[in-house]
């Protein structure tokens, strides 16, 4: 009976995504939510209690699945610095290109720029996985694997930033790049490796001291 609650409303939130995506926050209603995950009112109030509390539920579950895995990638002593951030690298590019949906839903909430209680409670969500990134980051410096004076700050906007230009910008990227950048084959075969090559080159250049660049 436990199991089927959970799968319950695992369908809820999978359907809740990509209504949101589709229509945006002020665009959905919990009532088109509830019709097409064949759900009634009253137990989908009952599992989220509001649109708002519906909404935050898919952030958490996704982000905080991913805090989960960085938290693993920080607290592994028995890897470099270096590593970890290529660890890094490698699942966050694997779950912003997989999980389309919901980056279109992130973007689309971010760009809105809202005022408020749930603009709070988003930025506090995300802000954990930040605080995550920069403590991989800052262990490096103090450990001396990296160097002293990188902009922590920085290399968080760069990798975010590259990710949102690429795939919230579909039109463009793909005109620039020349290939279909929507297309599920491309996005695994030809962009996320570019992505992952691109952001390891860029950032071990800029982060990893001089001396250490030749080993791998």
């Amino acid at each position: 009976m436990e199991k089927d609650k959970i799968d319950k409303k695992e369908h809820i939130l999978d359907v809740a995504e990509r209504v949101f995506s589709e229509l945006g926050f002020d665009g959905a209603s919990t009532r088109t939510i509830s019709g097409e995950a064949g759900v009634n009112m009253a137990m989908l109030n009952y599992y989220f209690g509001s649109k708002e509390g519906l909404f935050l539920a898919v952030f958490n579950r996704k982000i905080s699945s991913f805090k989960n895995l960085l938290q693993n990638i920080g607290s592994d002593d028995t890897t470099t610095s270096w590593a970890k951030m290529e660890k890094y690298i490698d699942l966050y590019v694997q779950r912003v290109v997989n999980n389309n949906c919901f980056q279109k839903m992130l973007y689309q909430e971010l760009a809105m720029q809202r005022r408020g209680d749930l603009a709070d409670q988003i930025s506090t969500i995300l802000m954990g996985n930040v605080l995550e990134l920069k403590k991989i980051i800052r262990d490096g410096i103090d450990n001396g694997e990296f160097n002293q004076d990188v902009d922590i700050e920085m290399i968080i906007a760069t990798i975010y930033g590259t990710k949102n230009f690429i795939v919230n910008a579909p039109q463009l990227t793909t005109a620039m790049l020349g290939f279909d950048i929507q297309d599920e084959k491309t996005l695994e075969e030809v962009v996320k490796p570019r992505i992952e090559a691109y952001m390891k080159k860029l950032l071990r250049a800029y982060l990893v001291k001089e001396h250490d660049n030749t080993n791998k």
